[in-house]
């Protein structure tokens, strides 16, 4: 069968096309660069398509749709970036792909660790040789108590992981998991804002969680909490978590992800003006740790995006179940 592939990375994933496409005698299409409506022509003569992060709106659905294309599987567990209604609409099979949660349950704890033990304004006080105490002294996560908000199999990972710590583990999620209970108690949004002293997000960004903390929410919780997202950047109303910040509510943030971060991220961007206020506000705290949208970005992660994007594409064609469908 054959794919075309836009976004084509040779420096990390060009090995992986190449093992996975000889090995299930796949063709591939190839543009290293994000598909536009003025390249969506490359596609024409392949009904499968795989991509990354880009914006996927209707006007290039459509024109897709126009030059064939039965179906988009993009090489991210998040599909946000694809307009699914009108995919839908017009016929166009989506897809996700899921790859080890390892990668982004170590991420998670790092950043955990790194914001209650006050580590970006360690590393900065290092580099200019302020070897002083005031100001850096840390807390202890065995004394967390910790809430987890998703538990898919990037969540499960994170409380498995935040079982050795001996934290106390809140979980909350539509569909129960019952392997979850055996180290964390599931319970209601409205506990786990009360009771929790961290809060970590790991679930899709849905049209019935956008924002899901909001001014309402940050107003619920423990003073001086802490939050990590290594999910979503809109599950979070960035504008409330400055105020959070500055308020002292919230103590400290780790952050993989942000609002609006579409085009931004995977690009060298150092001599351009970002029209991003808020990312720069968030960066300018010393508390808060913003990263660009790397916990998945390991060896293995890479391997498994590859592979599944291409199994996923090859399951449709073949009439197979295709356990990454989302439309």
């Amino acid at each position: 069968m054959k794919i075309f592939v836009y976004n084509y990375r040779e420096f990390d994933e060009a090995e992986y096309f190449q093992k996975f496409s000889q090995e299930y005698g796949v063709e591939l299409g190839i543009s290293k660069d994000a598909p536009t409506l003025e390249n969506a022509h490359l596609a024409r003569g392949y009904e499968y398509v795989s991509i990354i992060t880009t914006r996927i709106d209707r006007a290039l659905l459509e024109k897709f749709c126009e030059y064939g294309v039965k179906m988009l599987s993009t090489r991210t567990v998040g599909y946000d970036h694809i307009d699914t209604r009108a995919a839908k609409e017009l016929g166009i099979h989506v897809s996700n792909v899921s790859y080890s949660p390892e990668c982004v349950a170590d991420y998670t704890v790092m950043l955990m660790l790194m914001s209650i033990r006050k580590m970006k304004r360690i590393m900065q006080r290092e580099e200019i040789n302020d070897f002083s105490l005031p100001g850096i002294q840390g807390r202890e996560l065995p004394n967390f108590t910790v809430g987890v908000l998703g538990t898919g199999r990037i969540g499960r990972a994170v409380i498995r992981d935040l079982s050795g710590f001996g934290c106390k583990i809140y979980a909350c999620d539509k569909h129960e998991n019952e392997d979850v209970k055996a180290q964390a108690q599931y319970t209601d949004l409205e506990t786990i804002y009360r009771e929790c002293d961290l809060i970590t997000l790991h679930m899709p960004l849905l049209e019935d969680n956008f924002h899901l903390i909001d001014r309402d929410a940050i107003a619920k919780m423990k003073d001086g909490v802490v939050i990590v997202n290594t999910a979503r950047g809109g599950l979070i109303d960035t504008k409330a978590l400055i105020e959070g910040i500055e308020s002292g509510r919230i103590s400290a943030a780790g952050l993989d992800v942000i609002e609006d971060e579409f085009g931004m991220y995977y690009h060298d961007r150092k001599s351009d003006v970002l029209s991003k206020r808020d990312l720069y506000i968030l960066r300018g705290f010393p508390n808060v740790i913003v990263t660009p949208h790397m916990a998945f970005y390991t060896d293995q992660a890479v391997s498994d995006m590859v592979k599944n994007s291409l199994l996923s594409c090859m399951y449709h064609a073949e009439g197979k179940e295709d356990l990454w469908a989302v439309v």
